[in-house]
């Protein structure tokens, strides 16, 4: 991922890092700079649509018995402690701890039968379509890095993907690289911290011109050692990497202060705390997703909370599930409200399920066979449950899923064809996802 502000230590007294500015302006320093980013990001065709995706990804695997397939016929060692409420779609039941998500169900498909993933507590199967030794093995992107080498900005001030992922401490729950679409693809990361250092107050104007200045004539003795047809141009960039800088675009996007204050408390605050080795809860997040999209963003990845729940699962729901559930459903809310659901589609799901057994710690383990996903808006047929699981939800008896078609349908929705080539760094073609996968029927008959 590209970091528009750095996490050095070595700060400016502002607080912005001497590397992050150098990397702005030097053309000598290894990797691409942004302004060399902003030359090849200008030779791509943008794309005329404004079709996003906001995709939040429930780092540990949530525990789907418990929130979105109850079965209160189970035994009590399969069932727990919660039970199925009803929701504002007649036959359709989700579990008690999610009141607010119930009075959305007419916005939402539900999936109960996503098959294929792997034991494997890692991002990358959600992001990139394959396991995460596939996917190292064979340079898989992140599906983000797709849509933006395939469409391009909307905006040349907002960048195509923007990667709200925090870094997690366990590394495979962090975003997947661009990988062999190369750094140009890659999304602006934007990591809790950054945010407020992003701020047009943190470096003035004037000092940015200064600093432009400064780089100037850095690049000035470089410029001798350059040909005139790679330096050709280059000042546009560097003057375009300024604006992306300076721009309050995409800061103010970013900023949720911009919320009403009755907003803010539909989504809930929330805490930029990691939980265990995973995502935090942060719901400032979620709606920095909403507004990132409307400001011309394609892609948006949020990772949220931690439900890898061994032990202690039900304590453990009790405390966070209410938030999951106010937030999500505040984001679905908001999403039709304002008029985005025919071009914004969202989807929330994790790697795995969970056991269905609660195990001797009051906790349940990773369960690879079955897995649930939401998705809502993107035009999509929604008020539906998708599939369904046998009596102790362990394993799916009818409309499988294959988690693969969760992307194609992504894809789809963006006017992207899943079975499209994408070129990487070298103009090789590479096939965005394989042959056999295709967009959820239902979501869309």
């Amino acid at each position: 991922m590209l970091n528009l502000v750095g996490s050095n230590s070595n700060r400016f007294c502002d607080r912005i890092s001497r590397r992050s500015l150098l990397q702005v302006g030097s053309l000598a320093i290894g990797g691409l700079t942004l302004p060399q980013l902003l030359a090849v990001e200008a030779k791509r065709k943008v794309g005329r649509s404004h079709k996003s995706v906001i995709m939040v990804y429930l780092s540990g695997g949530l525990s789907h018995q418990d929130t979105f397939d109850l079965k209160p016929q189970a035994p009590a060692e399969v069932r727990g402690e919660y039970h199925p409420i009803a929701t504002n779609v007649p036959g359709i039941q989700i579990g008690n701890l999610l009141p607010n998500m119930a009075k959305c169900m007419d916005k939402v498909a539900l999936i109960r039968s996503l098959v294929g993933f792997i034991d494997e507590h890692s991002s990358w199967q959600n992001m990139t379509g394959v396991p995460m030794g596939v996917a190292q093995r064979e340079h898989k992107p992140h599906f983000g890095a797709v849509v933006s080498k395939m469409q391009g900005p909307v905006d040349p001030l907002i960048p195509a993907f923007v990667d709200l992922f925090p870094t997690m401490q366990h590394k495979p729950y962090n975003s997947p690289p661009a990988a062999r679409l190369g750094r140009a693809s890659a999304g602006i990361r934007v990591d809790g911290d950054e945010v407020a250092l992003m701020k047009n107050h943190s470096v003035p104007m004037d000092r940015l011109q200064d600093r432009r200045e400064l780089l100037a004539n850095l690049d000035r003795f470089r410029r001798q050692a350059d040909s005139a047809a790679l330096r050709e141009g280059l000042d546009t960039f560097h003057d375009k990497a300024f604006d992306v800088l300076t721009s309050s675009k995409l800061i103010e996007a970013l900023d949720v202060n911009k919320e009403s204050p009755k907003t803010r408390e539909r989504y809930g605050r929330g805490s930029p705390k990691h939980l265990g080795d995973g995502a935090p809860m942060w719901n400032d997040q979620l709606l920095m997703a909403r507004r990132l999209v409307e400001a011309g963003a394609r892609c948006v990845t949020v990772a949220y909370g931690f439900w890898d729940t061994h032990g202690s699962n039900f304590k453990y729901l009790n405390q966070h599930l209410p938030l999951f559930d106010r937030g999500i459903s505040a984001l679905i809310e908001d999403i039709y409200v304002r008029g985005l659901d025919r071009d914004v589609a969202v989807i929330v799901w994790g790697e795995f399920g969970r056991t269905p057994k609660i195990n001797k710690d009051a906790g349940r383990d990773h369960w690879a066979r079955v897995n649930f996903a939401l998705l809502s808006g993107g035009g999509m047929k929604t008020g539906q449950v998708i599939g369904a699981t046998d009596s102790v939800a362990g394993t799916v008896v009818d409309q499988p899923i294959h988690y693969p078609d969760v992307l194609a349908t992504l894809y789809h929705h963006l006017g992207i064809d899943p079975h499209a080539m994408v070129y990487d760094v070298a103009n090789r073609p590479n096939p965005i996802l394989p042959s056999t996968v295709q967009p959820i029927a239902k979501l869309y008959s």
